[in-house]
């Protein structure tokens, strides 16, 4: 396989599955972390490693070290692995899905944003999430008329908060979360709901349905639920494991054996559910609107991402993530991307907008 993101949380778990059902890893690409990376090379023998910048190769212990966006997709290009999995984050991870797909590339993709800012280009047909929602969701699937499709979300670190202290939450705050250890850009993400409204357009054009919603459920035991026509509501029960949905994203409906415990129902205690209110979670006002026309994805994501690296190099509040995101929603509103190139020029150009609305 091909892993783009070898040292964040998900390509580390990817990789104990690769050792646990002894898979080849043939490119391992990272950011900056090169200390992971060198241990990771001495376990795994990658042809081809790639990191952030040039001048980080020397740190690498490998003979054929590429480094940047290009070095990326020259590295999907290189390698004769029919499999990528792209847990690269953010914008970052979108040409490398479109080049993967191009050369016949079976895509295990856990960089949202390539669906977010770009689901109209994307061959859903090449794609498998890595998600443990859209992993759910498709666990669910047996092929009858679905009603309506239902995600959880965990309410994130501020999810019991006083609301008139959510302008006090400081980085080590958000980055808090209750259930799950994930990178700093999508604890953010949590905390703010954002990552839940991503999780929504993912699936809207993964599974082609546009009666979507989300609720909040504390423990992230249930993940996803689907309403039939008929009436009937079924429901996926896991730990809050990120192995599951790797493993069947990677190797698809050959596992037979434990991946991760049972949930144990009858340890379960108070398990319930809430709506999720735009009173604390400002993004949720827009998600009705985002859904009706995905195309604003792409000015979601390119204000969120400036946002998001404000706040945790501590320039805004919390609460400024969502105005910004919103005030840049609003300026783009009503935007149509005809074409896939001009998905980068809309991008510059909200990134603008939205670090100058950040001080404004």
């Amino acid at each position: 396989m091909i892993l783009l993101g070898s040292t964040g949380s998900i390509g580390v778990n990817v990789l104990n599955i690769a050792r646990e059902f002894h898979l080849k890893v043939d490119v391992l690409s990272a950011g900056y972390n090169t200390n992971l990376l060198n241990c990771q090379i001495n376990e795994f023998h990658p042809k081809y490693v790639v990191v952030a910048t040039k001048e980080l190769v020397p740190k690498v212990n490998h003979p054929h070290v590429l480094y940047g966006i290009e070095g990326i997709l020259e590295a999907i290009s290189l390698s004769k692995s029919d499999l990528v999995v792209n847990a690269l984050v953010g914008f970052l991870g979108l040409k490398p899905t479109i080049q993967s797909i191009k050369l016949g590339k079976k895509v295990a993709l856990a960089n949202k944003e390539s669906l977010v800012v770009a689901g109209k280009f994307v061959d859903i047909s090449k794609i498998v999430p890595i998600d443990s929602e859209h992993f759910a969701i498709w666990y669910l699937l047996n092929n009858r008329p679905i009603e309506k499709i239902i995600i959880t979300a965990s309410g994130g670190p501020f999810r019991d908060s006083e609301i008139e202290d959510l302008k006090k939450m400081k980085v080590k705050d958000a980055l808090n979360h209750p259930n799950w250890k994930m990178g700093k850009k999508i604890s953010i993400d949590s905390a703010t709901m954002t990552n839940k409204l991503f999780e929504l357009l993912e699936a809207k054009w993964l599974y082609n349905i546009n009666n979507l919603d989300a609720v909040i459920e504390q423990k992230s035991v249930i993940h996803a639920f689907i309403n039939f026509i008929d009436g009937s509501t079924t429901a996926h029960f896991a730990g809050a494991d990120m192995r599951l949905p790797i493993a069947y994203a990677i190797m698809g409906d050959k596992i037979n054996k434990n991946i991760v415990p049972n949930v144990n129902l009858l340890e379960l205690k108070d398990i319930s559910f809430k709506k999720i209110e735009e009173e604390r979670y400002f993004i949720w006002s827009i998600k009705n609107e985002v859904l009706s026309n995905p195309d604003m994805g792409v000015v979601i994501n390119a204000a969120n991402e400036v946002a998001v690296n404000l706040f945790l190099n501590e320039k805004i509040g919390f609460l400024d993530i969502s105005k910004i995101v919103i005030n840049s929603y609003k300026k783009f509103a009503g935007l149509k991307v005809d074409l896939f190139d001009d998905i980068f020029e809309i991008d510059k150009e909200v990134r603008k907008f939205s670090s100058q609305v950040a001080f404004s």
